[in-house]
């Protein structure tokens, strides 16, 4: 099933509201939050630029013209830019995937990212597992605590959800001996993803995984020993300081 081309494009997800992020979101998209005089937008461009991938989607709703703008002054910090619009409406993960399919090359394998997650988790190592696989979707994932864990067999295969405060689970496959790992956002994905998405509209990217975990190959790579920030909240701006001088 994978396509054995080099990863080359990938998505960063910028069309949140920022909630969490107030009151830097009251007047400016989360992304061009400033962590050590650079915004996470331009870190996860570079990031991704040390990976060979520089055809970029970037998706955006909250402050669009921000964004658009930044881009713009900054030539795309050496990238190729591409502007997913979502100002009408806020589409989630999922449903901003989709949205931005007509930007992507086609038949071509992509990466997806976050732009309030700061790592710096070695892209070569999930390319080389997601194609060792042959796998639709390979996530890193990690022992971090969370909240929300997907839940994968002893092989390292998606089978299913778990909230671990409400005790709510949603099983894709079963199987004895279920581990618990924490969702860190970097991901690849066939091109041929887009052919089995049966959503539309508004729908996140964990119940697109949920669902074709039932009869398709999704992986996680767990990953240690590498930065990982969650840029999710003001204070949250000291921690990846620290961790990205």
């Amino acid at each position: 099933m994978t396509n054995k081309q080099p990863f080359s494009q990938a998505l960063i997800f910028c069309a949140g509201l920022g909630t969490r992020f107030k009151p830097w979101t009251d007047r400016h998209p989360k992304a061009l939050a400033v962590i050590n005089g650079k915004s996470l937008l331009q870190r996860n461009i570079e990031y991704l630029q040390e990976y060979g991938i520089t055809r970029v989607i970037v998706n955006v709703h909250h402050f669009a013209e921000q964004i658009i703008d930044a881009v713009k002054k900054n030539r795309g910090w050496g990238s190729e830019v591409l502007i997913s619009d979502e100002t009408d409406a806020v589409l989630e993960t999922g449903g901003g995937l989709l949205k931005a399919k007509p930007l992507f090359t086609p038949g071509v394998p992509f990466l997806t990212c976050n732009a309030d997650i700061l790592t710096d988790l070695d892209i070569h190592a999930l390319m080389q597992f997601h194609q060792q696989n042959d796998a639709l979707i390979s996530m890193t994932v990690s022992e971090r605590k969370t909240s929300r864990y997907l839940l994968f067999d002893t092989e390292n295969t998606l089978c299913g959800w778990r909230n671990d405060t409400t005790g709510e689970e949603r099983i894709s496959r079963q199987t004895p001996d279920l581990q618990q790992r924490a969702y860190d956002c970097v991901v690849a994905f066939d091109y041929k993803v887009f052919e089995l998405i049966p959503f539309t509209g508004k729908f996140s990217l964990i119940d697109l995984y949920l669902h074709l975990a039932k009869e398709h190959t999704i992986k996680g790579l767990p990953h240690k020993n590498d930065r990982w920030v969650d840029v999710g909240k003001p204070e949250s701006v000291a921690i990846a300081e620290a961790l990205f001088p």
